[in-house]
């Protein structure tokens, strides 16, 4: 079976499943940039509760998502990583793999999609997943296991394949279990055992 999935910024837990769990996977390369997607967006967990990590993309950039340009306005890259730092300077794994995702805040990245799939990249060998990847060559219109308008963070589509089964999160006592955010919560509070909940 084969997922078509839309590239995403250190995307859900939910983005990582389907990229486990199928046989083949294809990044959507062809399509419109979407806003307020996880295309250019994560979730966290912060001692205030869920916080939006957004990417700034170029304004002028039209066409597909292949050639959307990463800005560098507003300092994110410094602001992203001490907003990581603060959500999970405490957690478990925090210290052990703080090394392997710095370096996506020091360098810099042309085109967005160019920098997801190096995350993406990484994220696979953090987590041992061994996922069969690659472009789409043309827009797909249809697909039994589209994914790409189902996983986003306003209003997700129902997925009777997700079930986000809870594990440990530093903030859990205050906010209770915070489904579906980012695949770093999962890394940084549940390290090389973040595959068994894929």
């Amino acid at each position: 079976m084969k997922a078509l999935l839309s590239t995403t910024y250190f995307g859900p837990v939910q983005w990582y499943q389907k990229l486990y769990r199928y046989e083949e996977v294809e990044i959507e390369q062809w399509e419109s940039f979407q806003k307020q997607t996880y295309r250019n967006r994560c979730l966290i967990a912060t001692t205030q509760g869920i916080q939006a990590l957004t990417v700034p993309v170029e304004r002028c950039t039209v066409g597909t998502i292949k050639d959307v340009r990463i800005s560098d306005h507003g300092n994110w890259r410094h602001l992203h990583w001490n907003a990581l730092v603060s959500a999970y300077g405490e957690s478990p794994f925090f210290e052990y793999y703080q090394d392997d995702i710095r370096p996506f805040f020091k360098e810099r990245w042309e085109f967005l999609l160019d920098f997801n799939e190096a995350i993406r990249e990484k994220m696979c060998e953090l987590l041992d997943i061994r996922a069969k990847v690659r472009y789409s060559e043309a827009f797909e219109n249809q697909m039994i296991h589209d994914f790409r308008e189902g996983i986003q963070p306003k209003h997700p589509l129902e997925d009777p394949d997700f079930e986000a089964k809870p594990y440990y999160q530093v903030y859990q006592q205050k906010h209770g279990f915070l489904a579906n955010l980012s695949v770093l919560d999962l890394l940084f509070n549940m390290g090389p055992e973040g595959i068994f909940y894929l």
